[in-house]
C-alpha cells in the first residue's frame, strides 16, 4: 500500500523570534489559516488515508506535532532524539513501514513547504506511484521549473523524455549543487534544469536496500532499531541507535549514487518558506508594499513586513524595507536586506547566555 512520510524535524531559524526550538516554522501559520504541517497533511488526505501517514519529528517538537495532526495515530509519530539528516530520517521511516506492510510504497516530503493547489499535488503523486508500481527499483523525484536564477537550491538535470503525458518524467542526467550567481543564470536560460524540491518517492525495501549498498554502516544501525521493532522494544531501540547514524542527506548518500533515478516535471506551484521575505510572495502586500498580518498603522512606510497580534499595535513612521516581528517575549526589527542573518542573532544570544529566547 502506499504510505506518506512528512520529515518535520526542522528548526526554522530564520523565523525567529516566531520560530523556536519547540515551535519551529512547520508548526506555525505562515501562509494560511493553518500550520504548515497540517497543510502538508491536507493535501494528502485525497490519496492517503491518514493511518497510513508518518511524520518525523524531534523530541522538542513531538508533543506540539501530535496535538497539531489529532487525526494521525500516536504511533505514527516517529520521535529522533537528534538530528542525522535526511538519510536516517528515510531510512526510520522505512524501517518501521516495512514493519507494518513488507510492500510499502512511500511519498516522503518536508513538512514545511507551501504547495499549491492540492489537486494538482495529487495528480503529481499519482504519477509517481504509477512510476514506483511500474519499475519498483526506480527512484522518483520532483523537479519544479526554476522561475528565476536562485542560488539558494540544488538543482536536478532533466536528461531523455521517459514519458510526454502530463506531468512529463525525465531521466536524471545530473545533481548540481546550489551555484554562484552567473552558474544560476545559466541553468535557467538552459531550459534543462530543475530545482530540486527534496520530494521523493519510492519503494520502502528498494531505498533501504540502496542505504545498505552505499552506506552500509547506517544500514546496520537501521536493522539494529528494525530488530527492536520486532521485540517491541523501538523507543529504546530508537534511543540507542540513532545517534550513532551517520549524519548525510538522503541526496548525498543515495540518489547521487544510484543510475535508476527519474524526475517528474512538477505540475504545481511550490515554494520553500526559506525566510521571512518569502511573505510577501505568498501572501501579498498592500498599496504601499508592506505584508502585514496584526494590528499595524504605517505612516510613511512602505517595502515592510509586519507580524505582531491582534491585540498588540505595531506603529511605524517614515520606514523603509524593514522586518518587524512582535511575539509574547521577544521582538525582532531588521534590514529586509540583512534576513539572512537572522542567524547570528541567536548566535549572539546563546553567547549572551539568553537560551530561553531560542
Amino acid at each position: 500500500m502506499l504510505h506518506a512520510v512528512i520529515m518535520a524535524g526542522g528548526s526554522g531559524t530564520r523565523f525567529w523570534p516566531q520560530s523556536r526550538q519547540q515551535l519551529p516554522k512547520q508548526l506555525l501559520k505562515l501562509a494560511g489559516d493553518r500550520t504548515m504541517i497540517q497543510q502538508t497533511l491536507d493535501r494528502c488526505r485525497s490519496w492517503v488515508d491518514p493511518s497510513r501517514v508518518w511524520v518525523v519529528t524531534n523530541d522538542l517538537q513531538a508533543t506540539t506535532t501530535a496535538e497539531q495532526l489529532p487525526e494521525l495515530p500516536a504511533d505514527n509519530i516517529l520521535v529522533e532524539p537528534c538530528a542525522r539528516n535526511t538519510a536516517p530520517c528515510v531510512g526510520l521511516a522505512a524501517i518501521e513501514i516495512l514493519h507494518r506492510d513488507p510492500d510499502a510504497v512511500i511519498f516522503v516530503m518536508p513538512a514545511d513547504h507551501v504547495i499549491q493547489t492540492n489537486e494538482a499535488f495529487a495528480k503529481a503523486a499519482a504519477k509517481a506511484v504509477e512510476i514506483v508500481t511500474a519499475d519498483p527499483s526506480r527512484l522518483v523525484l520532483f523537479g519544479v521549473t526554476p522561475t528565476f536564477p536562485s542560488t539558494g537550491y540544488g538543482y536536478i538535470e532533466r536528461g531523455s523524455h521517459i514519458s510526454e503525458s502530463s506531468p512529463r518524467v525525465y531521466s536524471v542526467a545530473s545533481f548540481r549543487e546550489k551555484p554562484h550567481q552567473s552558474l544560476a543564470e545559466q541553468y535557467l536560460r538552459d531550459g534543462h534544469f530543475f530545482w530540486n524540491c527534496g520530494i521523493f518517492c519510492w519503494k520502502a525495501s528498494t531505498i533501504i536496500d540502496l542505504i545498505e549498498k552505499h552506506e552500509p554502516e547506517i544500514h546496520q544501525g537501521l536493522m539494529r532499531i528494525a530488530e527492536g521493532l520486532r521485540h517491541g522494544q523501538r523507543t529504546e531501540a530508537i534511543a540507542r541507535e540513532f545517534p550513532l547514524l551517520k549524519s548525510i542527506s538522503i541526496d548525498y548518500a543515495v540518489l547521487e549514487r544510484t543510475r535508476n533515478v527519474v524526475v517528474v516535471e512538477a505540475p504545481f506551484h511550490w515554494d520553500d518558506v526559506g525566510s521571512w521575505l518569502s511573505l510577501p510572495r505568498l501572501n501579498g502586500a498592500d498599496s504601499e508594499n508592506n505584508t502585514v498580518d496584526g494590528l499595524f498603522c504605517g505612516v510613511d512606510t512602505q517595502g515592510c513586513i509586519v507580524r505582531t497580534t491582534n491585540d498588540h499595535l505595531v506603529a511605524t513612521l517614515g520606514l523603509r524595507g524593514l522586518i518587524i516581528v512582535h511575539t509574547a517575549d521577544a521582538t525582532l526589527v531588521a534590514d529586509a536586506s540583512q534576513s539572512e542573518r537572522i542567524r547570528e542573532v541567536l548566535e549572539q544570544l546563546k553567547n549572551q547566555d539568553l537560551n530561553a529566547f531560542l
